[in-house]
């Protein structure tokens, strides 16, 4: 790998030192790490060619995506974030909960498309705010909405060849534990480390679970239990660079002592219009670069580090040239419930913008190929047994790409 160019503006001279240090695949210190906020523009591309070649060298050329359904299991939630619109209070629900029945059915539809993650996503703990969710639970034989979750998910894997993808926010270990079985993966986004956002006027202030020694824990949990997981982190909601590579190194602080932090997640805020937050302005293009690189260059080249495509319509391709070598969870069937102004990309497109930049594109399982492929220490075996069923001797979804072709 080629050492980055010395022709900076002499302010950031500085990083030129850390960016050899990083081309070389060396571990960047934390205040070498921390040092990556002053980057300005010249030094920004500097960063995005190192971390495209680490990634080169970590991962090659292959970009993964996984093709999903999304089922939101539940929109009530205890939590209040300034820029959400996936929950919903118990008088705007059109249901408390998703059926069996109406979860069994999107399943078998995405099944049907070859789909291969059921993604379940839902709100935080509702129970504990809305006596109508403690009371539909009831009904239906349940203390709480994980031990609901977790009976979803065996339904999904015992009646489909789906794998389920737990995202329910904040877990206990016996709760992770009750949902392992059924789950080759699960996903909490840290979002940020900073105080600042749950404070008095933050994006967070009402959102205790969004505490980030509550999300860290969840992770850190995670890892203790041999559970492949997903993180990642949520810009342009007020942090500062600091924050987010702050954050960048307590992922990477949790996954050095478990080795189980599968893909981090690189997402830009949208604002939606009737949050609290609606009138700020969607996260620049440019500070999305900035922080792909930057998580590349913290993680290092064995990383799965993602952007969602469908957040950066016009120009996702762009951040293969910043290090990414995955684009998440892609459905021919349902909406983004979290993002549901921003339609998926067409499967033809993503591959043709892909192919484009000189990468292959091929599906995957929502848990990666290192974590079932010639491993025995994360999944329970009948989980990796579902998952070499699936994929191929590379660990990829059996069929490749053309296996979805006409889906969308």
């Amino acid at each position: 790998m080629q050492s980055p160019a010395s022709s900076l503006p002499a302010e950031e001279r500085g990083i030129v030192g850390l960016l050899d240090r990083a081309a070389r695949s060396s571990r960047l210190s934390a205040d070498d790490a921390l040092a990556l906020a002053g980057a300005g523009p010249s030094a920004a591309a500097e960063m995005a060619a190192v971390a495209s070649a680490l990634r080169d060298q970590g991962r090659g050329k292959v970009v993964s995506f996984s093709p999903k359904v999304f089922i939101p299991l539940t929109r009530l939630c205890r939590d209040f974030c300034g820029y959400c619109t996936f929950r919903q209070d118990p008088g705007s629900a059109a249901g408390l909960y998703m059926t069996p029945e109406e979860v069994l059915g999107v399943a078998q539809s995405g099944d049907k498309l070859g789909c291969t993650e059921a993604l379940f996503t839902l709100g935080e703990r509702p129970e504990q705010r809305y006596p109508e969710a403690a009371e539909w639970l009831r009904q239906q034989g349940y203390e709480t909405t994980l031990d609901y979750l977790a009976d979803m998910c065996r339904l999904v894997l015992e009646e489909t060849s789906l794998m389920p993808h737990a995202n329910p926010g904040t877990m206990s270990r016996r709760e992770m534990a009750r949902l392992q079985p059924f789950n080759p993966s699960m996903g909490l986004m840290l979002e940020s480390v900073s105080p600042r956002l749950y404070q008095p006027g933050g994006p967070h202030e009402f959102a205790p679970s969004k505490r980030p020694r509550v999300r860290l824990r969840t992770t850190e949990i995670a890892g203790e239990l041999g559970i492949p997981f997903t993180s990642g982190i949520l810009i342009g909601i007020g942090e500062t660079r600091q924050e987010r590579i702050e954050a960048l190194l307590a992922i990477r602080e949790l996954h050095e002592a478990h080795r189980h932090i599968q893909e981090v997640i690189v997402q830009n805020f949208r604002a939606k219009p009737g949050t609290p937050m609606g009138a700020e302005p969607d996260a620049e293009s440019l500070e999305l670069l900035w922080t792909v690189a930057a998580a590349r260059l913290v993680l290092g080249p064995h990383a799965n580090v993602q952007v969602p495509p469908n957040l950066s319509a016009s120009d996702y391709d762009l951040y293969l040239d910043a290090g990414i070598n995955d684009w998440g969870g892609v459905s021919p069937l349902t909406i983004d419930y979290v993002n549901p102004e921003a339609p998926w990309p067409l499967l033809a497109e993503l591959r043709g913008r892909t192919l484009a930049r000189g990468f292959e594109l091929r599906p995957r399982l929502p848990v990666y190929p290192e974590y079932f492929l010639g491993t025995c220490d994360y999944l329970p075996e009948s989980l990796r047994s579902r998952a070499l069923d699936l994929t191929d001797e590379s660990g990829y979804v059996k069929g490749g790409i053309e296996r979805y072709a006409g889906t969308n």
